[in-house]
C-alpha cells in the first residue's frame, strides 16, 4: 500500500505550520543558520516500524539538504535500543522537525504494532483483522496505513466505499428488510450492502434480504458461533464491538470471517522513539 506522495506531503506541511507557526522561539534566537549536526532515532521499545519514509520527509520539507539514512524499514521488528534512522545537515532543521516527525512515526509504529499483535493471536483461523472509521481527523489514510503494515486489513475509508446500514440508520428507517430494498435500488452494482445485526433474529432477517456482509455487534462468542452456523456461508460474517487481546482468539475461533477494532487507531498507545543529536558542529554523515 503506497500513499501518493503529494498527499502525504500535504499533511505534513499542514502540521508543521500548526507547530512552527512562523518562527521557533527557541531554536531561531539560539542555532545560527550555519550549524550542522547529526542525529540519529532510537527505538526505546519493541515492536512493528511505520511511517520511517514520512518521518524523514518532514525535515527534508523544512530543508531539501537534509540526509535521512533508513537502517529499519516499515514492517521491520525493532527492539529497545535499535538504531532505526541516522539525519544529518543543518541543526535547525533537525530541531524544528524533530516533534512532528516523531509524532507520526511513533503514532504510526504504536497502530502497526498493535494490528500485528491481534494479527498474531488469532493465527491459524480464517478471521482478518481490520480497522474502522474511528480515525483521527486528517490522518486516516496514514492510521489505514499503519494496518496495513502491522498485518491487518482496511475497513471504508469512507462514507463512500460501501453502504453500511447501522443501527441508527435502521431505526431511522424502520427497519432491516425495507431499508436493503430500498438501498439497493438506488445503488451502483459494485457497492456491497453490509448491516449491522444485533440480534440472531436481525442476522436471519439481514440473510433473507441477501446483505452481502452481516456485522455482529457486541455479540459474545456463543451467539457469534450461533450466527456462523445459521449464514452457512451465505455472506460474510464481521465481529464488533468489545474486542480485546482477552477474547479475539475466541472471538476468532468462532468461524467469522472479519474482526473489526476501532481501537487500533482511536486510542492505540504511542510506539516509544526518541532523536538523539549525537555530534554538534562535526563533519555531516
Amino acid at each position: 500500500m503506497n500513499l501518493p506522495q503529494f498527499y502525504i506531503d500535504d499533511i505534513i506541511k499542514r502540521a508543521l505550520e500548526e507547530d512552527i507557526n512562523y518562527i521557533d522561539v527557541t531554536t531561531d534566537y539560539l542555532i545560527d543558520d550555519s550549524e550542522t549536526s547529526n542525529a540519529v532515532f532510537v527505538a526505546k521499545d519493541s515492536g512493528v516500524l511505520a511511517g520511517i519514509d514520512i518521518a524523514a520527509k518532514v525535515f527534508q520539507l523544512i530543508d531539501s539538504n537534509i540526509k535521512v539514512k533508513i537502517l529499519i524499514h516499515d514492517g521491520g521488528q525493532v527492539k529497545n535500543g535499535d538504531i532505526i534512522a541516522k539525519i544529518s545537515g543543518h541543526t535547525k532543521a533537525l530541531l524544528k522537525g524533530e516533534r512532528t516527525a516523531l509524532n507520526l512515526l511513533q503514532h504510526l509504529s504504536g497502530i502497526a504494532t498493535a494490528t500485528n499483535k491481534c494479527v498474531k493471536l488469532i493465527e491459524g483461523t480464517k478471521a482478518t483483522i481490520t480497522d474502522t472509521r474511528k480515525t483521527l481527523p486528517g490522518l486516516r489514510a496514514l492510521q489505514k496505513y499503519a494496518v496495513v503494515i502491522g498485518g491487518g486489513k482496511n475497513h471504508r475509508f469512507n462514507l463512500s466505499d460501501g453502504a453500511m446500514l447501522k443501527d441508527n440508520h435502521i431505526d431511522a428507517y424502520g427497519g432491516i428488510t425495507g431499508a436493503v430494498e430500498a438501498l439497493r435500488g438506488k445503488i451502483g452494482h459494485m457497492v456491497k450492502i453490509e448491516v449491522e445485526t444485533r440480534t440472531l433474529e436481525e442476522l436471519q432477517e439481514a440473510l433473507a434480504v441477501k446483505a452481502d456482509v452481516i456485522m455482529l455487534d457486541n455479540m459474545d462468542p456463543a451467539m457469534m458461533k450461533k450466527a456462523v452456523e445459521i449464514t452457512a456461508g451465505r455472506a460474510k460474517l464481521e465481529a464488533s464491538g468489545n474486542v480485546t487481546e482477552a477474547n479475539i482468539r475466541a472471538i476468532a475461533e468462532t468461524g467469522v470471517d472479519i474482526i473489526s477494532l476501532g481501537a487500533l487507531t482511536h486510542s492505540v498507545k504511542c510506539f516509544d522513539i526518541s532523536m538523539k543529536i549525537q555530534c554538534y558542529r562535526m563533519p555531516l554523515l
